[in-house]
């Protein structure tokens, strides 16, 4: 990721590469913070250049966060499990986890929850039946939705 390593950066200049880096796409106060680590900016310019992202609103962690669960359930299906997961190595906290897991609706999950399991059933080629559960359990656990759900889908699926 070291690819500003050659040149430095007045506080101002960081700051502006900051605000377009951030106006390109939500980003996390650690994607924020590793990038002007990648910069050379000492941490007094980091927190200085964080603090003016976040007065200037081009730095929200609940909006990022928000995003980030609508974008990895809609795009990539992904189940709330993997999504939570994500969002901690990116240092978001509990409160704003809480908050932005209420982008998804319990209907359309459910709704993504079957369609993948659904379209997975039909592309495993597996006579036993107790490996086919398995197989598709195992799939849907991978892409991060609950185990009760997942197992609730898998019987009425293969029975």
């Amino acid at each position: 990721m070291n690819t500003e390593s050659g040149k430095s950066y007045t506080v101002k200049e960081a700051a502006l590469k900051l605000m377009q880096y951030c106006a390109y796409r939500d980003r996390s106060q650690k994607e924020v913070e590793d990038k002007l680590i990648d910069m050379r900016m000492i941490p007094a310019a980091r927190e200085e250049i964080i603090l003016k992202l976040m007065q200037e609103n081009f730095l929200n962690e609940e909006r990022f966060a928000r995003s980030f669960v609508r974008g990895k359930f809609r795009i990539k299906k992904w189940g709330r499990h993997k999504i939570k997961q994500k969002l901690k190595l990116k240092d978001i906290s509990s409160p704003i986890i809480k908050l932005a897991m209420t982008e998804i609706n319990e209907n359309d999950y459910r709704d993504t929850l079957y369609s993948l399991a659904e379209k997975k059933l039909v592309l495993l080629s597996e006579s036993d039946k107790f490996k086919l559960r398995k197989k598709l359990g195992d799939y849907l656990l991978r892409k991060g939705y609950e185990t009760s759900l997942v197992y609730e889908v898998v019987e009425e699926l293969t029975s």
